[in-house]
């Protein structure tokens, strides 16, 4: 796993940036404080289930840290889009795939704060909005999609498009969470959300699915490389 992670940071060693989705005091403080309230019940749930997944499987604590890995890696890589904003592969889909949606906020919210704090893409203000669309929307649509896929024992392709409708979701959000804030004097609220996700589009659909062929490619490596650790993850998700 440490091979990967290397070669990952490699590849894709950060680069400035204009912002990590959404950035520092970019959105009115109300707003800034709703995504924040609507973020915290999912942080609960997510170090609780962290806790769980620690304290019963320690020896899945480096492929939480690999997940976690993944996630930063990716989101690293950005192309300048929406004014205040900036578009980027999330990373967040292989952990909800491996661990289940619920973990994501934390690691999400891990992933968010170091960047926002070493790399100066995003913001600590914003971080409630940001954590709702990378680390909460965007792992449910992947966990769901991959779900679908998977009861048509269809686990690869469920892995990529999962992976890239998380992605894609989670910019639908944050196209939102814009649009609320900053509605067009023509048009309001709707209006102003075509105008952000149209801008989005040109970007992010390449990207989400750069996001999903590089996810199933992780995903082959952990069949052949992290076979305990997968097995593991299959009997908890079994409940045996």
């Amino acid at each position: 796993m440490a091979g990967l992670t290397t070669a990952l940071l490699m590849i894709f060693s950060p680069k400035p940036a204009y912002a990590m989705h959404i950035s520092e005091g970019f959105l009115p403080i109300q707003w800034a404080i709703f995504w924040w309230l609507l973020a915290l019940p999912f942080m609960i749930i997510g170090f609780r289930s962290l806790n769980r997944i620690c304290q019963k499987n320690p020896e899945l604590k480096l492929l939480l840290a690999l997940a976690g890995a993944f996630g930063f890696v990716l989101s690293a890589l950005k192309i300048p889009s929406v004014t205040g904003s900036s578009s980027h592969a999330t990373g967040t889909g292989l952990g909800a795939l491996l661990f289940g949606p619920t973990v994501m906020p934390v690691l999400g919210s891990l992933v968010l704060t170091f960047q926002a704090i070493l790399l100066a893409h995003g913001g600590l203000t914003t971080l409630g909005a940001n954590i709702f669309s990378m680390a909460i929307v965007g792992p449910w649509v992947a966990f769901i999609t991959y779900l679908i896929f998977s009861q048509c024992h269809q686990q690869k392709l469920g892995i990529f498009f999962g992976a890239a409708l998380g992605n894609l979701v989670t910019y639908l959000v944050t196209a939102a969470q814009l649009a609320i804030a900053f509605p067009a004097e023509s048009g309001g609220i709707m209006s102003a959300f075509i105008k952000f996700e149209s801008i989005f589009a040109f970007t992010q659909i390449p990207l989400a699915i750069t996001e999903g062929l590089l996810t199933v490619l992780v995903w082959n490596w952990l069949q052949s490389y992290a076979t305990d650790e997968l097995q593991i993850l299959k009997l908890l998700k079994t409940g045996v």
